[in-house]
């Protein structure tokens, strides 16, 4: 019998450690049932943890063993049994909710599938995994706070915190070596030459030689030793300097429609996909701000309680909301310094007149200025007047316009992800 025995030392946060990689060797299984529980519970309800549950027949560890190979006979005492060639089944299964068929049965066992729990952070990590704004780019430098501390190199002068030992030490060692090495030549042959003085018959010895021998050795070991162990000329410091970063600042815009037709199970799958935004935003994006807009016959910037919560309503002029965007872009966001990028929420009834004048600014003002821009039409019916009013802007804005529809609440994930999806939109750099 052979034992493997692990005696590295283990930190303080060993278990964190091990469940990262228990995390990550389940990453198949983990992904499937996020993406299921996305699809079962609300919006509202995501920052929860999971249960997540893996079968048995995937958690077995590899073992090592040791056999002399080829064929083997054996003979076991008091076989009655078996012969030579019968095959011995399998227990079968069992236990309610693991492997077993779920029929009761008066024999057989098994083990149930594993389960555990992951924390709301690790449960939004893979909710939002492989998702990003498309078509991130960095713009002018943010002078306020985009500044990044880098390594230079070393220098002869700073502060204790940043002394290189290392560094120091071996730059002393490295003098010593250099200002000793001819003195540390010359005692070698000194030492050389009172060895083989000493090996002579005393009678051919010369004492006063070997007395001249001695006192410079004794010399050139006191210069050796007189060399400063370390000099301040060695002492070395980490250099840290400042460089400025590009800024990646972004802004999204929110853009709902609240008109009358809008019923209120349209409206709650319009604030369920806007919440499952904000929430990849915050949890994505440091540098990113949120612009809120409301509109029936009339639009206006609202703050995140007023847009999830008002009950306000009326008529539908969608153009609106598209006319104060582009005041706000122009007012506040000048597109040389901003990543813009716009999500429209509506059920795509609009004032008929109104649809082609939404197209025209669409088309004129806001995708000029934006990165990306996303329409999201809430109905369970026919495309409405908006969408074939947009319908012929997709082609020529090349991965900067993008139109999906939903139909039920089960779909608000899935479409979340085609438009944020990073497979299909690579961010920039």
């Amino acid at each position: 019998m052979s034992y493997i025995v692990d005696r590295r030392l283990n930190g303080k946060n060993k278990s964190m450690v091990n469940r990262q990689r228990f995390l990550r060797r389940y990453r198949s299984h983990i992904k499937k049932a996020v993406s299921d529980a996305v699809n079962k519970r609300s919006i509202t309800d995501m920052e929860r943890g999971e249960k997540i549950s893996i079968p048995t027949k995937d958690t077995n560890e590899p073992v090592f063993g040791h056999t002399t190979g080829g064929t083997r006979h054996r003979v076991f005492p008091g076989n009655k049994e078996f012969n030579t060639g019968d095959k011995i089944p399998r227990p079968k299964g069992g236990g309610g909710d693991g492997g077993g068929d779920g029929k009761a049965s008066n024999q057989g066992e098994g083990i149930d599938d594993f389960s555990f729990f992951i924390s709301k952070e690790e449960f939004l990590d893979y909710v939002f995994e492989d998702l990003a704004l498309p078509n991130l780019v960095k713009k002018t430098l943010n002078a306020a706070e985009e500044v990044a501390y880098r390594r230079a190199g070393y220098t002869n002068v700073g502060t204790p915190n940043n002394l290189a030992i290392v560094k120091s030490m071996r730059a002393a060692q490295a003098r010593r070596i250099a200002l000793s090495a001819s003195s540390r030549r010359k005692l070698k042959a000194k030492k050389a030459e009172l060895e083989e003085e000493l090996e002579k018959d005393p009678v051919l010895q010369d004492q006063r030689k070997i007395l001249l021998l001695k006192e410079s050795i004794k010399k050139l070991e006191d210069k050796i030793k007189a060399i400063p162990f370390i000099d301040t000329f060695d002492i070395k410091y980490r250099n840290i300097i400042k460089e400025p970063v590009p800024s990646t600042k972004a802004v999204m815009f929110c853009v709902m429609d609240v008109s009358g037709s809008m019923t209120q199970q349209i409206k709650d799958m319009a604030k369920r996909f806007y919440i499952l935004l904000y929430l990849f935003l915050q949890r994505s994006y440091e540098k990113t701000e949120v612009v809120f807009i409301r509109h029936h016959t009339s639009a206006k910037e609202v703050d995140e309680e007023e847009f999830f919560y008002s009950r306000e309503t009326g008529g539908t002029i969608v153009s609106s909301a598209l006319e104060l965007m582009a005041e706000i872009i122009r007012d506040r966001y000048p597109p040389s310094q901003w990543n813009i990028y716009g999500a429209q929420a509506s059920d795509g009834d609009n004032w008929d007149d109104d649809s082609p004048r939404c197209a025209q600014l669409l088309n004129e003002q806001i995708m000029p200025m934006v990165q990306y821009f996303a329409y999201i039409e809430i109905t369970p019916n026919a495309h409405q007047a908006l969408w074939r009013a947009y319908d012929g802007l997709a082609g020529s804005h090349d991965n900067r316009f993008a139109m999906e529809q939903i139909t039920s609440a089960e779909e608000i994930y899935p479409v979340f992800r085609e438009l944020f999806s990073r497979k299909e939109y690579k961010e920039a750099v």
